[in-house]
């Protein structure tokens, strides 16, 4: 049968550099054929974003169902290994999930009473306050704000990275703007809606790059530290949410649970994009512990190893380079984990209800490198 899918490549504002994201229509999430799925994976992993319209009436079972049809080498829920640790697990307030489906889970922002058999939740969008060094002050705390954490989604230990997120925009509040501040010396400022999620391209960072640090980067892999997010609990992210200031405030080993040696990531600091071949500086910087060179030294110094990632990837995040998605009720946006970085933006009163599904499902396997192999 031949598929209806539509899918038209995003028109971005005069003066954003922004190269990536479509628009898809035509699709019926709940009756997908075979040929669909073909044309919607072709173009997630050219566009890395597709917004579908009109959603809102999606089942938790079918969102489910499609992220695991087009992450085809993803067969297991992403449950992140220290969720069950309430107390210190740095994620587990924004880890409600869907009773009946507990691989579709629940985030936004204030008490919602029932959505989809969860009851009396207590949503809480992350705010940069909670994780930065420095914060905006009282007085400015409306009209602005930042990047929460610039990341990738997925364990990072264990589980190989997921390829697919998807993300249902269920309920809203009254849009608004705020503009974002890096707040680093630059000046550098980006105006965006009430809550957006930003994402910024993989595979732009690399291109910024200059030819002796693609060199570096494309023959280096980075180990990523064990219980990651356990990890880094107690620090601090850097104003501009890429990557974490160096106070000194990670766990020793001895502080973090048992570790399983096999389940330490070391992966390329490169992924490249099966479809496409480029390639994407893909690197989550605030749970990056080392830097294995291709001559065999390991960069150990926490403190010039994260001077290094920046260096890298803070040009990718320049205002221009970002794109902000300005959600309505019922988007359903899918976006390529594995070529892109996002971050939440928020200041949202308490009293501002946002319900936002979300489906991750772990990669099987590790992200293609520069050469073409895991």
């Amino acid at each position: 049968m031949a598929s209806h899918v539509k899918i038209e490549p995003m028109v971005h504002p005069q003066g954003s550099s922004v190269s990536f994201g479509a628009n898809a229509s035509s699709v019926n999430l709940e009756g997908l054929s075979d040929a669909d799925i073909e044309i919607l994976a072709e173009a997630f992993y050219k566009h890395h974003v597709l917004v579908l319209k009109d959603q809102g009436r999606l089942s938790p079972q079918a969102q489910y169902e499609f992220t695991q049809r087009l992450n085809s080498a993803a067969t297991i829920s992403s449950r992140h290994k220290d969720q069950d640790n309430a107390k210190s697990f740095l994620l587990s307030p924004d880890l409600n999930t869907v009773p009946h489906l507990p691989q579709v889970q629940i985030i936004g922002n204030g008490f919602v009473r029932e959505h989809e058999g969860a009851r009396n939740l207590k949503l809480r969008y992350p705010h940069h306050r909670s994780s930065h060094s420095t914060v905006i002050e009282d007085r400015n705390a409306l009209k602005y704000t930042r990047f929460y954490r610039w990341h990738i989604d997925g364990d990072l230990y264990g589980a190989p990275p997921p390829v697919a997120t998807t993300i249902l925009a269920v309920k809203l509040p009254k849009r608004r703007m705020q503009t974002i501040r890096y707040d680093d010396g630059t000046g550098d400022e980006l105006v965006a809606p009430l809550g957006t999620i930003a994402f910024a391209s993989g595979e732009a960072m690399y291109d910024l790059l200059s030819e002796e640090d693609k060199a570096f980067a494309g023959s280096t892999k980075v180990e990523y530290a064990a219980h990651p997010y356990l990890w880094m609990a107690s620090s601090k992210s850097h104003p501009t949410g890429l990557g974490l200031v160096s106070e000194g405030l990670e766990l020793d080993d001895d502080e973090l649970p048992p570790i399983d040696l096999a389940s330490i990531q070391i992966l390329p600091m490169c992924w490249r994009n099966p479809v496409t071949g480029r390639l994407a500086l893909q690197v989550h910087s605030s749970v990056a512990r080392r830097l294995h060179l291709v001559n065999g030294e390991i960069i150990d110094d926490l403190e010039r190893v994260r001077d290094i990632l920046y260096q890298f990837q803070r040009p990718g995040i320049a205002p221009q380079s970002v794109y902000t998605h300005d959600w309505q009720e019922g988007d359903f946006v899918i976006f390529h984990n594995r070529g892109l970085l996002h971050s939440v933006v928020r200041t949202l009163a308490e009293d501002e209800v946002r319900i936002m599904r979300q489906c991750i499902i772990s990669g099987t396997e590790i992200p293609l490198g520069p050469d073409g192999i895991v």
